[in-house]
């Protein structure tokens, strides 16, 4: 294919020097910035120069392309819009091709490579076309025999606006040299009469192979996955793919002629997608070309300007607040999402100057992210590729169209950076075809600029008149209804001030109906008077769920407020089950509510606030005074307490489902607490029953890899979980760290492989602890957290089994304590340069023994005291995983 977009000349020379043109490009290769390219304006017979650019007209007889067509009755026809628009009269979007049958454009390739990678992009402007309604198309667009990239599409339902138009981008690979591409355009006449297709504009455009495919032989850059297992990812050339959005973020859309001559065009990212940002956040232009060094990103990837302009918010921004994107995408697909980044600013020239969080699908993504670190200096580009499976995307049955948000956060004060301020350049999403189909269904298909516009019907003349009458009859009732539904409002508002009003009043989602003495119900006015009306100044946590606030109840007791988002359904799922649990549980080991509030579409939940925050907080990631090795076992024991009541004490066992070190809670005296119970499960409940089967939730790093497998959650599973903290307690790290290498980025992984090569215990353990646990101590310990991660749940000690093995540990240690008190000589062994194959020996290293002491603890009543707290979000927002 001539490269005719890359150069200006008039029609006719270039129909004259064509075969000349075509030999040339045979002999010479690609160079940087110079792809292989043709534009087609469908339905207009000549050439014509637009931005720069020569379109083809697609006239039957040229030698670029050919179409191809039935010889029925119904022959493609070329066609001028019948609009006056002049927003739509510029090329492709002034003609167009149309068929009532098939047609399709056979494209021939000459670039003799094992692989050819292309953009091939499909423009559309749905108005009316001599004869044909806008409303009666409805096609499928396949290319080749097997990859479907539209199906029962009707354009015009996509559009808010009349002279919108739409341009669709795919990524596809042909296998073999010199392959055709044929695209081929399919009316659906089963479903509709009189349905035709049309195209208006093609281009396809050749691109570098591994723009945005894997490369297998680059074995240092892998593509990030959600999965819990932080697994990489890897989109291999037999996919094909569909550019969703591009995005600019900062100042400027950037057109098709300023790219880097792939005509790839960027939008800008506010208002249309910038949902959230910080008040004092501006977006930048360094007004100065960059200085691409040997090892950056190739300069194709995106244009100079992308990397020029930014937008960021500040250092006085508020603790945890975020700037959010939100891109509408439909659910039964995965997704990769590409963020680009460039230090431009001259303050920032070392690591750990500028370092942010980064959520993707409310899921921790990054947890530091450095741009300096990860490009190697100021002014070089760089960016970050992240696989979004489908099941981070829930949708519903009646709606597959989700948000997708990217969410930068600024790191809390007690994490070590420089500045405080977050950056980002732009956003790149692309579908990843499912077995070589990227087409929505027209049923749950919605638009995607537009997210609030859903989908009618395809309308003959008789259903219009059917249409008209019924909405008639709709407005009538509509306002027959508004004149009852104001009457019965008002007589409700006279008794408002009684609780049966004010609950008749509530919009609830399931059934809420709790006694008073286990569970407040609060208006939305006293959940705005506790927390100032939401003022972000009250914000103590950011999380999946929402934002959660500091507030005070009946004028000085002190709570937490949790605030669902708006819109989630899982939220909404979550709020239920975590009422309907902690309004009927009662331990000392377990977080308590408050109460609830579900009114004005708001679901909030309430509970006693714990003053010394999570576990988490005293382990890493915090400025915070360690806790001493006797403290840590005590706050485990009250913790496995509180699972082991869950597990055997109530009348039917519970799940927990996340057990983590952020869902354990600190009140003022440090009693532990287990909290978050949204995703909470009721467990097997016959004899022969050992297992409930339901769809994976939870966290990263923590879930049972049996579960993850297989769906089947057990006790055991909490477990596993357990297990996890048990390791986060005695190293002082988070379970999965990103930035390391694949031998340590498991805290799990790489605990077990020391275990197995003997290494020195000192590298594992925390450095804070190591003159003051014993190596008998230890001992137990390592035993104990090795047996609940056995991959065999079945293997695993029961709570009831873990609190008497932590209650041994603390007996090992008061001893040695009473010991040093009373002057009694002995060989403390404390952990001096140890190692695993010394301390444990072959007779104990089996680690499927453990005590049988079984734990009976009598609950505590008392309804509520004032020490205590909850949840996951605080401070450390939680990434769950959500599985198929």
């Amino acid at each position: 294919m001539a490269n005719y977009l890359k150069n200006i000349v008039p029609s006719e020379i270039v129909i004259t020097m064509l075969p000349m043109l075509l030999f040339l490009h045979l002999l010479f290769p690609l160079v940087v910035n110079s792809y292989d390219s043709l534009a087609v304006n469908c339905g207009h017979s000549i050439n014509t120069t637009f931005e720069n650019r020569t379109w083809v007209g697609d006239v039957d007889e040229t030698k670029l392309f050919s179409i191809i067509e039935p010889q029925t009755k119904f022959l493609s026809v070329k066609a001028k819009v019948n609009t006056n628009s002049d927003s739509v009269k510029h090329i492709p979007f002034a003609s167009a091709r149309i068929s009532q049958s098939n047609f399709t454009f056979l494209f021939p390739t000459t670039i003799d490579t094992n692989y050819s990678t292309l953009f091939l992009r499909l423009h559309f402007y749905p108005t009316s076309y001599q004869n044909f309604e806008t409303s009666q198309a409805l096609f499928t667009v396949k290319v080749g025999n097997n990859i479907t990239l539209l199906k029962d599409f009707n354009p015009s339902l996509w559009l808010q606006n009349d002279d919108e138009t739409i341009t669709k981008e795919y990524c596809l690979t042909t296998s073999e040299p010199g392959e055709k591409i044929s695209i081929t355009f399919i009316p659906n006449n089963e479903n509709q009469s009189n349905a035709y297709a049309f195209i208006n504009g093609i281009e396809i455009v050749s691109m570098p192979s591994f723009l945005y495919y894997t490369d297998p032989n680059d074995l240092d850059y892998r593509i990030k996955s959600l999965n819990y297992d932080n697994a990489e990812y890897q989109i291999l050339n037999d996919k094909a793919l569909e550019m969703v959005y591009r995005v600019n973020v900062g100042l400027k859309q950037v057109p098709p002629d300023q790219d880097t001559g792939m005509f790839r065009n960027w939008e800008v990212d506010s208002p249309r997608f910038l949902e959230k940002e910080y008040p004092e956040s501006v977006s930048s232009d360094s007004g100065e070309h960059l200085n691409y060094l040997h090892n950056s990103i190739p300069n194709y990837t995106a244009p100079e300007i992308v990397y020029l302009t930014a937008r960021n918010y500040g250092m006085n921004a508020t603790e945890d607040y975020n700037v959010t994107w939100n891109f509408v995408v439909n659910s039964t697909f995965k997704y990769m999402v590409r963020l680009h980044f460039c230090e431009f600013d001259y303050h920032f020239k070392k690591r750990d100057y500028r370092v942010f969080q980064i959520f993707i699908a409310d899921t921790l993504v990054e947890q530091n992210a450095d741009i300096i670190n990860w490009s190697g200096g100021n002014k070089i580009p760089v960016y970050k590729d992240y696989a979004v499976p489908r099941y981070y995307l829930e949708g519903s049955s009646q709606n597959e169209r989700v948000n997708l948000s990217i969410k930068l956060q600024r790191l809390p004060d007690r994490f070590v950076t420089v500045y405080h301020d977050v950056m980002l350049n732009g956003i790149e999403i692309l579908k990843i075809s499912d077995n070589n189909n990227l087409a929505e269904s027209i049923s749950k298909s919605i638009n995607l600029s537009h997210p609030h516009q859903g989908f009618s019907t395809q309308s003959t003349k008789k259903s219009k008149i059917t249409i008209v009458i019924v909405v008639a009859i709709a407005i009538s009732s509509l306002m027959l209804a508004t004149v009852v539904g104001i009457a019965v409002f008002w007589l409700r508002k006279r008794f408002r001030d009684t609780m049966e009003d004010k609950s008749s009043k509530t919009k609830y989602y399931g059934s809420l109906s709790f006694p008073a003495h286990l569970c407040r119900c609060f208006t939305i006015a006293e959940i705005r008077a506790a927390t100032n009306n939401f003022d972000d100044v009250f914000i103590i946590g950011v999380g999946g769920f929402g934002n959660v606030y500091k507030g005070f109840i009946d004028e000085s007791t002190p709570v937490a407020i949790k605030r669902l988002k708006s819109g989630s359904q899982q939220g909404a799922n979550e709020f239920i089950n975590e009422i309907e649990l902690l309004s009927q549980l009662r331990h000392i080991h377990l977080v308590s509510l408050v109460g609830y509030c579900n009114e004005d579409m708001e679901m909030i939940l309430v509970y006693e606030f714990m003053q010394h925050g999570t576990l988490c907080e005293y382990l890493y990631g915090s400025n915070n005074e360690p806790l001493p090795w006797k403290q840590r076992l005590e706050i485990l024991l009250g913790a496995a307490r509180g699972l082991h009541y869950l597990h055997a004490e109530v009348k039917h066992k519970i799940i927990h489902r996340d057990v983590k070190s952020t869902n354990i809670l600190l009140d003022e005296k440090w009693v532990a607490k287990v909290s978050d119970f949204g995703l909470s499960k009721v467990g097997p409940t016959g004899i022969s029953t050992t297992h409930v089967s339901t769809m994976v939730k939870g966290s990263l790093g923590y879930l049972d890899p049996e579960y993850y497998m297989f769906q089947r959650l057990t006790l055991k599973s909490d477990v596993y979980s357990f297990g996890v903290v048990l390791l986060e307690v005695l190293c002082a790290r988070p379970p999965l760290v990103r930035d390391l290498d694949k031998n340590t980025a498991s805290l799990v992984c790489w605990f077990q492989r020391c275990y197995n090569e003997g290494v020195a215990i000192e590298q594992i353990v925390d450095s804070f602890l190591r003159d003051s646990i014993t190596n008998e101590c230890l001992k137990c310990y390592c035993k104990l957290a090795l047996s609940c991660l056995h991959d065999d749940g079945t293997q695993r000690p029961t709570m009831s089994q873990v609190v008497g093995d932590l209650e041994f540990a603390l007996q090992l240690v008061a001893s040695e304590e009473g010991s040093q008190s009373g002057n009694v000589q002995k060989d403390r062994r404390y952990m001096k340069d140890s190692q695993f194959s010394q301390f444990m020996s072959d007779e104990e290293s089996d680690l499927h023994f453990v005590r049988s002491h079984t734990y009976k603890e009598s609950t505590v009543p008392a309804w509520p005291s004032s020490q205590e707290h909850a949840f996951s979000e605080i401070r450390n927002p939680k990434p769950r995983s959500y599985s198929c």
